[in-house]
């Protein structure tokens, strides 16, 4: 007889340098298999199933019935320096935003910020360009991962992780596992707890060879994971993901605030 072939796990995996530590290891781990591509794409993935499980960005969730592997994820008590709104002139004047979509909660994220800061909403013009070019041609404009975390012209910023917890008073959550009901079992979750839990003691190897925009910025890497990155799901950061809800809801991002429901833990 034939024994049966157990198919990898398909993992959707966000590009950007704080997801690294998330999977460490598991490139070489033939249970799985990855897919890494901007956090937008990786939910188009996993809502067309073609991953099993995905890193997707909070606003997400809602857009399927998932659940989330419970204890880990992507997440900030503060500046997160990889989520930020540049501008040239005072916020309080800027009319039109240009938007990198490729994390829709981060727009909805600014949006929330922006409401509750200018007590209106500016004009969002989606733009995939480098930060300097948005700026030639609107007020203010907000990037996100490397584009973010590496850059340096003279203009002024607002971080929305630190702007999210002055007004609440509670992390954000970026992003985690997430999937369908039965897609993962308790010893996956047990698998993705190690890799993170390898991933966190090996982050100066990881920022060393890392090979996005910040190729040769090893030190920055490695403070911006150390000192911004939340990698745990705790309480406070599930009451910080139950409040972006409620105020996404509100704005109309999301059409409700969705039940959060977890795979079993080992």
């Amino acid at each position: 007889m034939t024994p049966d072939v157990v198919k990898p796990l398909r993992l959707g995996v966000v590009s950007y340098l704080n997801a690294a530590p998330m999977v460490h290891g598991l490139d070489g781990d033939p249970r799985y298999q990855i897919r890494r591509g901007v956090p937008a794409r990786v939910a188009e993935e996993l809502r067309r199933g073609e991953v099993d499980l995905g890193m997707i960005p909070s606003v997400e969730y809602r857009s399927g019935e998932y659940a989330i592997v419970p204890g880990i994820g992507i997440a900030g008590r503060g500046a997160v320096r990889s989520v930020r709104l540049f501008h040239r002139g005072p916020l309080e004047s800027v009319s039109i935003v240009a938007v990198d979509e490729a994390s829709r909660t981060s727009f909805a994220l600014l949006r929330i910020l922006l409401k509750a800061r200018l007590g209106r909403e500016p004009e969002y013009e989606p733009m995939r360009k480098s930060v300097a070019a948005m700026l030639d041609t609107a007020g203010a404009a907000m990037a996100i991962g490397d584009a973010s975390l590496f850059f340096d012209g003279e203009c002024e910023s607002l971080d929305l992780g630190a702007e999210w917890t002055a007004l609440t008073g509670l992390p954000f959550v970026y992003a985690f596992w997430a999937g369908r009901p039965g897609a993962v079992q308790a010893a996956d979750v047990a698998r993705l707890r190690q890799a993170l839990a390898e991933g966190l003691e090996a982050i100066p190897a990881i920022a060393t060879m890392y090979d996005g925009l910040g190729a040769g910025r090893a030190a920055l890497s490695e403070a911006y994971l150390r000192e911004n990155i939340v990698y745990r799901l705790g309480e406070e950061e599930l009451a910080g993901l139950r409040e972006f809800y409620r105020r996404a809801a509100l704005i109309g991002a999301i059409p409700r605030v969705p039940e959060l429901r977890f795979y079993d833990s080992p």
